[in-house]
């Protein structure tokens, strides 16, 4: 599994060595990736401050639970889709961070070869689509995955991630009509921060998150975004029933960013309060709520935390180095990969019958 977290044992108590069915191995998987993520982003703040990164930024700092609990649980040929805020899925779903810092360096080792940036990663390699800036279009790309899967006879599932914002868009509406129509194997998951940029949900929806799907017959869960072990379990049973012909649901994740919307975007001050900000950092930490629990039980030492921490820094300053040693893209690069092929007067044909009937002098029009 891309993360590296076992599926949960059966049910133990904390003098057994687990918590809620998770073994002591099992929490400490987790506890290190969500260590991984959180330092990650923090290199990827650094650089972008210095210069490293340009263009748009988005960090999911204070939502990496939703990265380690719901792709954690899927099959590494299980495919993921997402919007602009996605280092931390891309290296959930199996995406190296160093091909991830090299993207956002812009760098050919990059996992778009640095063509993509931030919002856009990319492998089809590991079953991660990206990445995607248009806010909601990533939704019925997600509905199509789903319909190839299903045209294929495949068992695998896709999970489609937005933000709470997204889902005032139209393409949202009518990839939920159609998922329902053709029972696709799909889970759409809101990552509910409470903001689309600077604006609450509140200000611009008068119907509850849980209640957009509905209109569809399509099931609506609210799960704890902060709580890995709950978001894991929940993915968990879900991916099963969804793999199982029990078509789409949708998934409402109660999370919270730490950060700005993006990193030209203030953390607090303007749409919310320095007060709000520190409470939720304070009482709502995915990765404190994890390690206080796991030192309660007696599952964890200050030593292995240590050596978690100092093992994700590693790696993300690994990753960084690797990024600024990768060499930029050559210039004359630029159009490769823009077209699937072009004829000689420029057209584009999108299959090999065309191209060679052109090629034969009896192009269609």
């Amino acid at each position: 599994m891309p993360g590296g977290v076992g599926a949960p044992e059966a049910e133990g108590s904390p003098d057994e060595g687990g918590i809620a069915g998770f073994s002591r191995e099992e929490m400490h998987a987790l506890l290190a990736e969500m260590l991984l993520y959180r330092r990650f982003e923090e290199k990827a703040e650094e650089a972008y401050a210095i210069g490293k990164i340009g263009g748009f930024c988005h960090l999911h700092i204070g939502q990496e639970a939703l990265s380690a609990g719901a792709i954690g649980p899927l099959r590494s040929d299980d495919q993921v889709i997402t919007a602009y805020r996605e280092h931390t899925q891309a290296i959930a779903k199996g995406i190296s961070p160093r091909a991830a810092m090299a993207e956002l360096f812009g760098r050919v080792d990059g996992c778009s070869g640095g063509r993509g940036g931030s919002m856009h990663l990319f492998d089809p390699s590991v079953g991660f689509y990206g990445g995607h800036g248009i806010v909601g279009g990533q939704i019925p790309l997600g509905a199509g995955l789903a319909w190839a899967i299903r045209y294929r006879g495949g068992d695998q599932i896709c999970l489609c991630f937005m933000g709470d914002a997204a889902v005032n868009q139209g393409a949202f509406l009518e990839s939920l009509n159609m998922s329902a129509i053709w029972q696709l194997p799909i889970i759409y998951v809101v990552e509910n921060n409470g903001y689309g940029m600077g604006t609450a949900f509140s200000r611009v929806s008068v119907t509850e998150m849980e209640s957009r799907s509905g209109a569809y017959g399509i099931p609506a869960h609210t799960v704890d975004g902060q709580d890995v072990l709950e978001c894991y379990r929940f993915f968990e049973a879900l991916a099963e029933e969804v793999r199982g012909g029990d078509g789409p649901h949708f998934v409402n994740a109660v999370t919270y960013r730490f950060r700005g919307h993006s990193m030209s975007d203030p953390v607090s001050g303007t749409y919310r309060s320095r007060k709000e900000v520190e409470s939720q950092k304070r009482e709502r930490d995915p990765i404190s709520l994890l390690r206080d629990r796991m030192f309660e039980a007696g599952l964890l030492t200050p030593e292995e935390l240590q050596a978690h921490d100092d093992r994700a820094r590693e790696l993300c300053a690994d990753a960084a180095d690797f990024a600024d040693s990768s060499p930029t893209p050559d210039p004359a690069t630029l159009y490769d990969h823009v077209y699937a092929e072009v004829g000689d007067r420029g057209r584009l044909f999108l299959d090999g019958r065309d191209a060679a009937r052109a090629a034969a002098g009896g192009a269609g029009r």
